[in-house]
């Protein structure tokens, strides 16, 4: 068998895998978009190689970089089926109706077939169930990166492979923790934080509880770059815990004191699907449920629909002494709604701005964490006199320790790993490790 990168090798995004086996079958894992200084080094998103052989395509799960290349595959040709969690396969359809909103790709009558297409094709299978195609079989285990998140085993020719996709860090509310394979001849290993270690769950919990209390204070706008899916509902999640903390020390409500803003439509749909995913979550999650039956929402959120309803609420905190929270795409402020909220607010020094996810080299995002003075948005200067904040913890990425982890849990160390997913220095330091492990790395 050969191991084929249309994508995701070199760089963070654009992930894109082909298995060929030796019969001239070939199945196809993820096939997503390129983002940041990857999309500069690959502006074309046709698909370019031959779609011969491809039985199906397996989807480790629904970030645009791992599945907005899709519509092009497939414009291309591609009709084959299309297998995937069954949380992927409900999120999906919305991902890409996404994609489209927030400017990754204009071409909107590709996007419209695709979305007229994609139920014909996408075959959703149960975690740890095996499937058949011609010359292999292949089961999605839990990956715990967001809801509906696989690594993915493939048995052929005598040999396993293992794609990890994108991996989880344990202990994150609402998603199960990631288990290791018992053991694989070839691990395909996502190294994103290959070079960082995350901070704990409770000092993550902590940090963004200060930033809240600061922001009560100041009276200032907090905005938060987020993934409509994923970080969005795990941010719910510990706000709703930590101002039901404040209100506690406090003595009073919180319903005038300050708003928390979710402005994406696209996101109150994804958490309502979140909601009606709940076997799919995690024991702690399952346990609040004993009490809060909408652990998602809480009594100061409100959600903003249309653009007109973005418009004006801008202009009602631009004139406004009363502290908010903001929570807004894209998540690397590539666009979307966040791109105005930074316009507004990035000059006031009482905004903090938060991350809690990656930022892509070469993205708006990376600029503002990077320290700068200004920031360019829609090509011009912006200067930046908030306060900048980066918590790591909120990472749905696994670190290098959970990396190390997920290969080290294995009963069998892998023969070989070939690593992805991760810029230079984040692979140079993970392959470090497992070399030290004796562990061939290529």
């Amino acid at each position: 068998m050969q191991l084929v990168h249309h994508g995701g090798h070199e760089g963070v995004t654009g992930s894109c895998h082909q298995l060929q086996l030796n019969n001239g079958t070939s199945v196809l894992v993820d096939c997503g978009l390129f983002q940041g200084d990857d999309a500069a080094r690959h502006p074309q998103l046709e698909i370019e190689f031959s779609l011969d052989g491809i039985a199906a395509l397996l989807l480790t799960h629904v970030h645009i970089d791992h599945v907005g290349r899709l519509p092009y595959l497939m414009a291309a040709g591609f009709a084959g089926p299309i297998y995937c969690s069954r949380p992927t396969a409900r999120l999906l359809p919305l991902v890409m109706e996404d994609a489209l909103k927030i400017g990754f790709t204009r071409k909107e009558r590709m996007i419209r077939a695709f979305l007229e297409r994609i139920g014909d094709l996408l075959r959703p299978v149960d975690y740890g169930s095996w499937q058949e195609l011609d010359g292999l079989r292949f089961r999605f285990h839990v990956a715990g990166h967001i809801l509906g998140s696989a690594w993915i085993e493939i048995e052929a020719e005598g040999r396993r492979v293992v794609f990890s996709g994108d991996l989880g860090a344990p202990h994150a509310p609402l998603l199960k923790d990631p288990q290791s394979p018992e053991g694989a001849d070839l691990l395909v290993l996502e190294s994103t934080y290959g070079d960082k270690r995350h901070e704990g769950r409770d000092l993550r919990r902590q940090r963004l509880e200060q930033i809240l209390r600061k922001t009560l204070k100041d009276k200032g706008v907090t905005i938060i770059p987020a993934f409509s899916l994923g970080r969005t509902q795990e941010l719910l999640y510990e706000m709703n815990g930590i101002f039901e903390q404040i209100q506690q020390d406090d003595g009073m409500s919180l319903m005038k004191r300050v708003d928390v803003i979710v402005d994406s439509p696209l996101a109150a749909r994804f958490t309502e699907i979140y909601q009606d995913l709940q076997p799919f979550w995690d024991a702690e999650a399952q346990e609040v449920l004993t009490y809060d039956d909408q652990p998602l929402v809480f009594e100061n959120l409100t959600t903003i629909g249309d653009h007109d309803e973005h418009r004006s609420t801008l202009e009602y905190l631009k004139n406004r002494d009363l502290p908010a929270v903001v929570i807004a795409g894209s998540g690397m402020c590539t666009g979307g709604r966040v791109v105005n909220y930074l316009k507004a607010f990035l000059d006031r020094p009482h905004t903090d701005v938060v991350f809690v996810g990656y930022q892509g080299s070469g993205t708006p995002g990376r600029r503002i964490q990077g320290g700068r003075e200004a920031v360019e948005l829609d090509g011009k200067e912006y200067p930046i006199r908030a306060k900048v904040h980066s918590l790591s913890g909120y990472s749905a990425h696994a670190d290098q320790q959970n990396l190390l982890d997920f290969v080290h849990g294995m009963s069998q160390p892998p023969g070989e790993v070939v690593l992805v997913h991760g810029e230079r220095d984040a692979k140079a330091a993970l392959k470090t490790k497992l070399q030290s492990a004796g562990i061939h790395v290529r």
